[in-house]
């Protein structure tokens, strides 16, 4: 976690959130059109960049919970609650798309 993190308001935190598993999600997508196009490699790279982008989503809540570890109470709204929402959604959808990808890539074998 990067030190200027720490000085992020909760509001900056969940819009960080929201766009890193939005791009998270949005990639795990375009791996998965890929795939069903038969384009493997490109699909793994995408898959590759959706968890990175998951990741960085990881570091911002990550920050939410060392404030509040640090005493630094953050108010619950519904912008935070949203920004849980979409990260959530971004890592279901990459676990599934990965499955998704795993058979589109069992049935080009057994095609060929």
């Amino acid at each position: 976690m990067e030190e200027n993190d720490q000085n992020l308001s909760g509001e900056e935190i969940s819009f960080g959130l929201i766009a890193n598993a939005g791009q998270a999600r949005s990639l795990a997508f375009q791996a998965l059109a890929s795939a069903k196009s038969g384009d493997f490699d490109a699909a793994d790279e995408l898959l590759v960049q959706s968890k990175e982008a998951s990741l960085a989503a990881h570091h911002q809540q990550t920050e939410l919970l060392t404030q509040e570890a640090r005493g630094n109470h953050m108010q619950l709204d519904v912008l935070l609650v949203h920004a849980q929402d979409h990260l959530m959604t971004a890592m279901l959808a990459q676990e599934l798309i990965e499955e998704l990808i795993t058979l589109y890539k069992i049935k080009q074998d057994k095609e060929n």
